[in-house]
This record gives structure tokens, C-alpha cells and sequence, in this order.
């Protein structure tokens, strides 16, 4: 299976440090919801699940960064993530969070299935 570019949204949708835009992929076989996020002025996205428990980790919906915007937090367990990698920071984590490939071009972000990475069908 090759891997595929699939439209996600505007690229102004994605604001600095701002809300996160939500969507569903398939990971493994299972549904799961995914987030994307500014951070420096790049697009990030990353499987909606923390490390520590396999939960969501916003607590307000699409709301993933701290009140600095600097990190990314999991609202259920205080687990802190660096948002350009994913990376643990703090917190109680095991490993990072899941990095989803993402690709801007002509005011488009764009996200990459993987092998083990496919979009909801329906």
C-alpha cells in the first residue's frame, strides 16, 4: 500500500499555540482521533493518546497546548509533551506520542498515510 496525501485543512486553520484541528485515522487497525498543531510555525499532528493511558488527552475539546503554549498536555494525568516531537517532557508518560507525517503546500495541510496508518472509511 503506497502512501497517500490526504487534505486536512487550511493552513491558516492551524494558529500558533492555538486549537488543535481534529480528525480520525485508522492506526493498527483501530479507529483513533488525531490532532494537528502550530508549534514554531510548523504543522505537527499526532495520534490523540497518551503514553501513559491510552486515553484522549484533551480535556476541553481540540485543546491540547498549556496556558504558554509551549507544550502539549494530557488534561486527564498532567503527561507534558514537547510539540514539535512528541517527546515526553514530564510527567507521567511512557515513551512520546504517536508523530502522523504532515506536508503544507499552496495553503494546504496535508497528512501521510503510513503502513500502518490509513483514513476512516466509511
Amino acid at each position: 500500500m503506497s502512501e497517500e496525501c490526504i487534505p486536512l485543512c487550511n493552513a491558516s486553520d492551524l494558529v500558533e499555540g492555538g486549537r488543535a484541528v481534529p480528525f480520525d485515522v485508522v492506526h493498527g487497525g483501530e479507529t483513533c482521533r488525531a490532532f494537528a498543531v502550530r508549534f514554531e510555525g510548523q504543522p505537527h499532528a499526532y495520534l490523540n493518546r497518551c503514553s501513559h493511558v491510552a486515553m484522549e488527552m484533551d480535556f476541553q475539546p481540540d485543546r491540547f497546548f498549556d496556558d504558554t503554549g509551549q507544550w502539549l498536555l494530557c488534561a486527564t494525568h498532567g503527561a507534558v509533551y514537547q510539540p514539535d516531537t512528541g517527546e515526553c517532557m514530564g510527567g507521567p508518560c511512557r515513551g512520546g506520542l504517536v508523530k502522523i507525517a504532515l506536508s503544507e503546500r499552496d495553503g494546504v495541510v496535508h497528512w501521510h498515510t503510513a503502513w500502518n496508518l490509513q483514513p476512516l472509511t466509511f
